[in-house]
This record gives structure tokens, sequence and C-alpha cells, in this order.
């Protein structure tokens, strides 16, 4: 059965703000990691980080923005392997923004760990999305008080 990945997270900050963490390259870069990521469906893009060989990684994962609706919906394939073109995790992410009284509820939904070679990747992935999420509501913070690790 395949696991799926799900968090919600409260950020006090209006949807605008967090949209732009989740859609501008530069900003991605500070708080998941290097990417050439623009906000246009069908776009093909790569985050980088790297290799984990334990993970049979080689520190690229390839992505396809599959869906956007500006300050709602946001969602990408996710996929990766241990090189020479080979894929062995072909996920999906989908970020949701809901508007509240006191800022942004953000919903992230990672699916697509079907297959047993993934299941140290949906491990790790499971808490490494928290941290990830955490880190955007320090920058968002810090941005708010102006300040900037820039």
């Amino acid at each position: 059965m395949a696991k799926i990945i799900k968090h919600q997270f409260s950020f006090s900050h209006p949807v605008e703000m967090v949209w732009e963490y989740l859609t501008k390259s530069e900003l991605m870069e500070q708080w998941l990691m290097k990417n050439n990521f623009q906000p246009i469906i069908g776009f093909d893009f790569q985050f980088r980080t790297g290799p984990i060989p334990s993970l049979d990684f080689d520190g690229i994962f390839y992505c396809k923005v599959l869906e956007i609706v500006p300050f709602k919906k946001l969602s990408y394939s996710w996929r990766s392997g241990p090189g020479g073109g080979e894929i062995s995790l072909d996920s999906v992410v989908i970020w949701k923004l809901e508007p509240k009284d006191k800022g942004t509820e953000l919903f992230l939904e990672h699916s697509g760990f079907a297959k047993k070679e993934n299941l140290d990747f949906y491990n790790g992935l499971l808490q490494g999305w928290v941290e990830k999420l955490e880190n955007i509501n320090k920058l968002l913070n810090a941005k708010q008080h102006g300040h900037t690790n820039a």
C-alpha cells in the first residue's frame, strides 16, 4: 500500500507571503534547496542537494509543475533515483493554502511512496517536511520583524 505524507501548518502571515516562499526560486532555496523553479504549468525543474548513497539518491529531484492556482494550490512531480536517468521514486507534492483570520493554513500532501525501496525516503521526508515548514515560518517571522538572512 502506498504511503502518503500529510502535514498541516499554521502561519500567522497572509497567504500572499506564504505563497511567495512556495513559488519564488530564490526564497525556496532559503528553506528547501537549490532549484531552478518557475511557476509555469508544465515547467521542468530540479531541486539539488548532496547525494545520499544509502537512499540510492544522486542528489537531484526531477520535477515538473503540474498545477497552479495562485494563492490556493501548487503541485509538482517529485522524482529521483541513483543517477544515469534511472528513477526509483516517482511522487507528487501538493500544497494547498487557506486564508484564516489570523494568517494562513498550509496543507502539504506528498504521495507516491509505493515501492518498498521508497520507505527510507518516506521516513526521512515525513519529519523532513516538518523541519522545512518550520524554516519557512522562521524566515517569515524574520521578514515581518525587519530581519533578513541575506
